[in-house]
């Protein structure tokens, strides 16, 4: 029987310096959506953020998930303006509780600890599923996630549903009306505009299955 790839901090490092390729790709995007419905800064904020975490994992060696995770969750609470500094922070700061002390982790183990991570991010916004923000990107994915990883699916192929499902909540925002954030205040002027959070939380979940599948083609 073949033995369970284990999620590595390579391959943890990877997929964070691949979502700060995205955002950084993807900055003018995110800016003209935040435009719409916001203050069109959370392209300029989430590229500050996440280039900060990207200088500081090329200088730090860690060897333990959970201390990895509490770094970026610091940094990003530190350094990205608006409401996505403390909802991003919160993500990888509840991945780190999970991970504490582990160098490796289960594919399992890996999808409750971003479980953890989504359920602060959900905590934090006071936010549920319909209000038009991130939580309607994440929510689908990690749905999607455990599903496939219960059917028996490899992690890659499991996070490929992932994101397939968050880019499928992250379009779902558009007839919405926003009932969280600055969005809220337009009331049902906010339909019709895709959510910048939920697709820079698509961006993320997309990241992670090329950087994570990259790293199980490698090792067969």
């Amino acid at each position: 029987m073949t033995p369970t790839p284990m999620v590595e901090i390579a391959s943890m490092i990877a997929w964070i310096n691949r979502y700060a390729d995205r955002i950084s790709e993807h900055q003018a995007w995110l800016t003209a959506l935040d435009a719409e419905i916001g203050d069109a800064d959370h392209g300029i904020n989430m590229q500050r953020g996440f280039e900060e975490v990207r200088m500081r994992l090329a200088h730090e060696h860690v060897d333990d998930l959970g201390v990895l995770f509490k770094g970026i969750g610091m940094t990003l609470l530190s350094k990205v303006g608006g409401a996505s500094g403390p909802l991003y922070g919160t993500l990888f700061l509840r991945m780190g509780m999970v991970a504490a002390g582990k160098q490796t982790l289960t594919p399992v183990e890996f999808a409750n600890a971003v479980a953890a991570g989504v359920e602060g991010i959900r905590q934090r916004g006071s936010a549920r599923p319909g209000d038009k923000t991130m939580v309607d990107a994440l929510m689908p994915a990690i749905i999607a996630l455990h599903q496939a990883l219960d059917d028996g699916a490899t992690l890659c192929a499991a996070l490929q549903a992932a994101a397939a499902a968050a880019e499928a909540g992250m379009k779902a925002t558009i007839p919405m009306q926003a009932y969280k954030g600055r969005a809220s205040y337009l009331g049902p002027r906010s339909i019709g505009h895709q959510d910048p959070g939920a697709t820079s939380a698509f961006l993320l979940v997309q990241s992670a299955a090329e950087s994570l599948c990259a790293a199980e083609h490698n090792s067969d």
